[in-house]
């Protein structure tokens, strides 16, 4: 075996250097070694520009010191607004005290105990718990327990139009978008279903035996922030009792308080036979994810000894500090009242959007959502013009679809320091997923700069947008 006497370290940049890198250095770095594509769009968004130095509660903080109001919250990952003290001091202790991280071989007391606290916080049954780093690694552990548990002859699927539940190849199989599909081979057990259509899903149900699970986001976040009726959960419940079909309820984006309950699916009165969270379960500092499932459920497919690995515990599902964190993150939820306050500064930013779409109601189609996951979807751009220019316009509808949206988000943060997110399918939606900490002082700042925004008039958003682009 030849060993070699000395291994010469590679020119690799230090911590230091990390934080040192300005910003032709990091677009370089982006552009050469991540994603150029990104870039592109980063470009028109004028994103680019940013170098982002710090963060803390409802703001980033760039290299000027200019604080960025953020009403994009990481797609519902900051509940508790970036660098929560309490959090940050969890951490720390943690780490001061040198405990343990990955417990494979060894019983974990940090994931026992968020695993319990996860079963007391959910309702009915929901009360056995696996633990992952990402929304994507949670629904596919939902997926794959309530197919086991359906049993063999019933492992078709029914998923939603418009749903979004990762982009791993097992759920990018229930992910309705030809974009993340490419052109990977899917499992093609499934059967697709409009979201919000009982009739459509019981017409599924009485028409394939075979079917065995329902999974559908309770809150669709990537289809436009669109939402259910309760009768809707209630009917659904009922159908799937009668076929004996399993619900997932994915409360990836839509759970942990963001809906004003803990789940989104409580508003209803019902409880699914398995559901995912992650996104803010991380507490805005640590990748966590969860499937809870009914222990019924659990039991049917891991219960015995020779079934209980099939899908065991991942590597990092569980690691301690993060586990640590996500308790604090919990614990904080009900402390500090942040479900309460999601609920009334949802029902608060919702009623002053309305106002702003009576105000501009050939600009602004609608309004929606629940708690602090909300939707404001912009005309087609041809409907936000003179009459005489909309029938010449609209056969570009498709092509500038999304175009608005952009340009409010770009000229947002240009001009009012204030940063918006934008969604998947329909692009001209404005995604509104701000930190749980929320307060009425930050919707009348971000709603007073939209009115003000969009008193420019459509010409004088696409002049300053376009004018934007030529100084770059």
């Amino acid at each position: 075996m030849n060993i070699p006497n000395e291994i010469k370290k590679p020119n690799l940049l230090s911590v230091e250097d990390a934080k040192a890198l300005d910003l032709p250095l990091m677009t370089e770095y982006f552009k050469k070694y991540l994603n150029p594509g990104q870039l592109h769009f980063m470009k028109l968004l004028g994103f680019n520009k940013i170098r982002i130095e710090r963060a803390e509660g409802m703001y980033y903080i760039d290299q000027n010191d200019r604080q960025i109001l953020d009403f994009f919250g990481g797609f519902g990952s900051l509940a508790f607004g970036h660098n929560h003290p309490k959090i940050l001091a969890a951490r720390i202790a943690f780490q001061n005290e040198k405990r343990h991280e990955i417990a494979m071989a060894f019983l974990s007391q940090y994931a026992a105990a968020l695993a319990k606290n996860l079963a007391e916080i959910s309702p009915g049954h929901l009360d056995m718990v696996f633990l992952g780093s990402s929304g994507s690694e949670a629904m596919e552990a939902a997926v794959k327990v309530a197919e086991r548990a359906a049993g063999p002859g019933r492992s078709k699927i029914v998923y939603a139009e418009n749903s979004f539940h990762g982009k791993t190849k097992g759920v990018l199989s229930i992910t309705d978008s030809p974009l993340y599909r490419g052109q990977f081979r899917l499992v093609d057990d499934t059967v697709r279903v409009p979201f919000g259509d009982i009739e459509a899903i019981r017409h599924a149900f009485e028409a394939d035996p075979e079917i065995g699970v329902i999974v559908l986001e309770t809150i669709q976040g990537g289809g436009g922030i669109v939402t259910a009726p309760p009768e809707f959960w209630q009917q659904l419940r009922a159908l799937c009792d009668k076929h004996k079909v399993l619900w997932v309820a994915d409360e990836v984006q839509c759970g942990m308080g963001r809906s004003g309950r803990f789940y989104a699916f409580e508003h209803a009165g019902v409880v699914p036979d398995v559901t995912a969270l992650a996104k803010s379960l991380g507490g805005g500092k640590s990748a966590v994810g969860a499937m809870i499932a009914s222990r019924d459920v659990y039991m049917k497919a891991y219960g015995k000894p020779n079934t209980a690995l099939i899908h065991g515990p991942a590597t990092f599902g569980g690691i301690g500090e993060a586990c640590i964190t996500a308790i604090e993150a919990l614990n904080l939820l009900y402390d500090e009242g942040l479900i309460a306050n999601s609920a009334q500064q949802g029902a608060y930013l919702l009623d002053r959007l309305k106002g702003l779409q009576a105000k501009y109601p050939k600009i602004i189609k609608d309004v929606r959502g629940q708690g602090l996951m909300v939707g404001l979807e912009f005309h087609d751009f041809s409907q936000t013009l003179p009459a005489l220019l909309r029938s010449i316009i609209s056969v570009l509808d498709e092509k500038l679809k999304g175009s608005l949206s952009g340009f409010v988000g770009a000229l947002m943060l240009r001009d009012y320091d204030i940063l918006v997110a934008f969604t998947e399918y329909n692009r001209n939606v404005i995604r509104l997923e701000p930190p749980l900490i929320c307060q009425s002082a930050d919707v009348d700042r971000f709603v007073d700069a939209l009115d003000d925004l969009l008193s420019r008039g459509i010409v004088g958003i696409v002049k300053d947008f376009l004018a934007s682009q030529v100084k770059q």
